[in-house]
């Protein structure tokens, strides 16, 4: 066995290969070109879907297998085919758990959630935006991402079961006045109205002609922060 050690009692073989030896290396590739093997004909088994379309329970599958794949590459003491049955006992009940959602719509929401709508006619559907638990920042941008400038282009938002956003716009000839999602917008809220116009709650979107008054309380949540709406059309 070769020691690499350099002035002063330091350990480059120790450095490079931990505690393994330099005939490790070769049996590290060996590992790990089955283990890539084995990944990819777990990963077809899964099926095509892309990242975008995977369920919670279809990311905790790939979380698993990746864990599972990662330790046999380079662990000596962890043998290949634990490994294998590792693999084998996350495909199979998933397989089997893919079954029994094809086959009962009850199993298929409790595993894979619901469609959730976000936004209707450009106001917050408040209660399903809180069990979301999504932030108005990162909804915001997600919304911007999709050249909207504010909810009144937006005729219905909603959440897919994956994750995903699904928006419908309304035509240039229907969009409203709305709650501007521009950054910095909705820190020039006021309360007292000082003149006719068009204004936007600041938490639910809700939108209205307000006229002057110390304060407005808004129907459909009862906050009291208002801004102008914005009347800007959606540019594609």
């Amino acid at each position: 066995m070769i020691f690499l050690r350099a002035k002063g009692g330091f350990d480059l073989q120790r450095l490079l290969l931990g505690s393994e030896d330099w005939s490790f290396l070769l049996e590290t590739i060996l590992r790990t070109g089955i283990m890539f093997t084995i990944i990819l004909i777990s990963l077809r088994l899964l099926g095509k879907r892309g990242v975008k379309q995977l369920s919670v329970f279809e990311l905790v599958v790939i979380i698993g297998l990746g864990s599972a794949a990662g330790d046999p590459m380079f662990y000596s003491d962890v043998g290949l085919l634990v490994c294998l049955v590792v693999f084998i006992m996350i495909i199979g009940p998933y397989k089997l758990i893919n079954y029994l959602i094809a086959s009962n719509k009850k199993f298929e929401k409790i595993v894979e959630g619901i469609p959730v709508c976000l936004i209707k006619d450009g106001v917050f559907k408040i209660e399903n935006f809180k069990k979301e638990m999504l932030t108005e920042d990162e909804f915001f941008a997600e919304l911007r991402l999709r050249g909207v400038s504010q909810l009144g282009q937006i005729e219905e938002a909603i959440e897919e079961s994956n994750g995903h956003v699904s928006v419908f716009y309304f035509s240039d000839d229907e969009v409203k006045p709305g709650l501007s999602v521009m950054p910095g917008a909705l820190e020039k809220y006021i309360r007292a109205i000082k003149e006719t116009d068009v204004y936007s709650c600041i938490f639910c979107g809700f939108t209205d002609e307000l006229k002057p008054a110390t304060q407005h309380t808004c129907p459909t949540c009862k906050k009291l922060k208002w801004i102008k709406s914005s009347h800007r059309k959606r540019i594609v």
